[in-house]
């Protein structure tokens, strides 16, 4: 079975199975990284799993990938001193970013925790 005919299964099982699976661009290594330093923040609790897990499914949904990507760079190199980290403290592209992936936190916490 080829990956078109895997695809069409899927979403006779699962109408909305395609549409996710195109706006799920968020790598697995991504989405791990995110839940354990969640859980590192919250617990290391099956409970915390769970929550943390709902917490980047629900970023992921509401924040493109090259979005989360540019802020999370922008806050990587933010402590870095010197003049190259001053232009991503100070960067509208990358402030801008940086807000929309906390709002999507936010909305995440109250949705997951």
């Amino acid at each position: 079975m080829n990956m078109r005919n895997v695809t069409f299964a899927l979403a006779l099982a699962w109408p909305g199975a395609a549409f996710a699976a195109e706006l799920n661009d968020y790598p697995t290594s991504t989405r791990a990284e995110y839940v354990f330093g969640c859980m590192k923040a919250n617990g290391e609790t099956r409970q915390s799993i769970e929550q943390c897990s709902c917490s980047i499914d629900v970023v992921a949904s509401l924040v493109p990938y090259q979005r989360y990507i540019t802020a999370e760079t922008a806050l990587s190199m933010a402590q870095v001193r010197g003049n190259l980290s001053a232009q991503f403290r100070t960067s509208e592209q990358a402030m801008s970013a940086v807000n929309e992936v906390r709002r999507a936190q936010a909305e995440a916490e109250v949705r997951c925790f």
